[in-house]
Formats: structure tokens, sequence, C-alpha cells
């Protein structure tokens, strides 16, 4: 016990808790009392003069409005992405749905990915019997079922999700060719029941282009609109 205590003085904390605890159960207190309130000065949050309560007040209200608003700002930029990423997926479906020989259905996904998502590395790997040189676009490889290289994918397959962010050197060589190894990131996306069609490889020199966190909801809607595509034909 203080000395304080011990001659029946409260303590300095004892006392900012009963003065806060009396304004809380009376909130007209400065209503009443309009002097106090006009004597009240409050350190400036941002320099050392003073200001009074009620300025203080203003100020505060006008910083929250202010992370409100940007809150705001952020949340209409979000909406405004999904926006042009429903828009291009939308052209990307149109494509897909024009009645055209598998041929010319895989030329329009090469166009699609280009020219709708800025996609300018971009594979497609299908599982099935290779087609002959001038049967597929470029940025198609056709590969058996048994080819060791997809022997790494296992896992991607298996999971039947889109995975972004970093790959193995094996992997990005074997996707990408020579320029395999200037990917600083990649997205790969199953195609088909855990990968039975193929896989999507997007690669980007810039590592933060695709990283873990992202969103890959719109790359498993590119997919089955893929899958879907190339089972129908």
């Amino acid at each position: 016990m203080t000395t304080r205590e011990a001659r029946g003085v409260a303590a300095p904390d004892s006392e900012e808790e009963s003065v806060a605890s009396y304004l809380q159960r009376n909130p007209d207190f400065f209503e009443r009392h309009q002097a106090v309130l006009a004597r009240l000065r409050l350190p400036h949050a941002r320099g050392g003069t003073t200001i009074s309560l009620v300025e203080r007040q203003i100020e505060v209200l006008r910083e929250k409005q202010a992370a409100l608003e940007s809150k705001l700002a952020e949340l209409v930029r979000v909406a405004r992405a999904n926006d042009a990423i429903s828009e291009r997926l939308h052209r990307f479906t149109r494509r897909l749905l024009r009645e055209v020989p598998r041929a010319q259905a895989l030329t329009h996904i090469e166009a699609g990915l280009r020219e709708d998502f800025d996609a300018f590395h971009a594979v497609l790997v299908l599982i099935g019997e290779p087609l002959p040189p001038t049967g597929s676009p470029r940025f198609v490889r056709t590969v058996a079922a048994g080819d060791p290289n997809l022997k790494s994918f296992e896992t991607l397959f298996t999971s039947g999700k889109p995975r972004c962010g970093q790959a193995r050197d094996s992997q990005r060589e074997f996707l990408f060719g020579p320029e395999g190894l200037e990917m600083g990131s990649v997205a790969l996306v199953p195609l088909g029941e855990k990968g039975s069609v193929g896989l999507l490889a997007l690669g980007s020199a810039d590592r933060d282009r695709f990283h873990p966190a992202m969103s890959t909801e719109f790359l498993a809607r590119m997919a089955e609109l893929i899958a879907a595509s190339l089972s129908a034909r």
C-alpha cells in the first residue's frame, strides 16, 4: 500500500479511472459545464501546439473520414479490376464457343491468352497422341501420358487447382524451353479432372507477377473453359 493510499488519498491512476468512468456515465457533462470544455487544451497530433477538445474531435473525425475514403477507393479499385477480368473472361469464352475445328480452337485459345490477358509467355501442354508440327499452334505441345517430364507436376495434378509462384528450373525449361530460366514467376493451371487433359502454363519475367497469395479463381474458370472446349472437339 502506498503512502497516498494509507492516508486515504487516491493514486493518480485511480483518479484518472474515476474521472473516465464518471464521464462515460455522464456524456452530457460538458454540455452542462461548457466553460470547462472551453478551457480544455490538448496537444496537436502533428505539432507542438495545443488545440481545444472540440478541434481535436473534429480532427479525429477527419482522420476517420480519410481512412474510410481510402478504404472505399480500394474497394472501388478492386471492383473495377474484377469487372475488367470478367470482361476479358467473357471475350475469351466467346472465342471458344465458335464452332471451329480443334486446331483452329487452339489458335483461338492462344490469341485469347495473348490479346485478352497479355499472356505473351504461355504454353499449353496436352496429354495424348502428338500432333503433326503443322497441326497445332506453336505454343501447344502434346505429350504422352507416360512422359517422364509430367512426374514433376503430379502434386499439381492431384490438387486439381492452379498454383502461382516459383517453379523448378527443370519445370520452366520443359515448359518454356530456353526462355524458361528467364521466367521469374509462373502460373500452372491443370486442365480437366486432376490434369487429365494437360496443363496451361503462364510465365513472366517479373517475380511478383504470379505470387502464391494471388487469387486463382479466374485461372480455374479459364481452365474449365479450355478443357471443355478441347474435349468437345
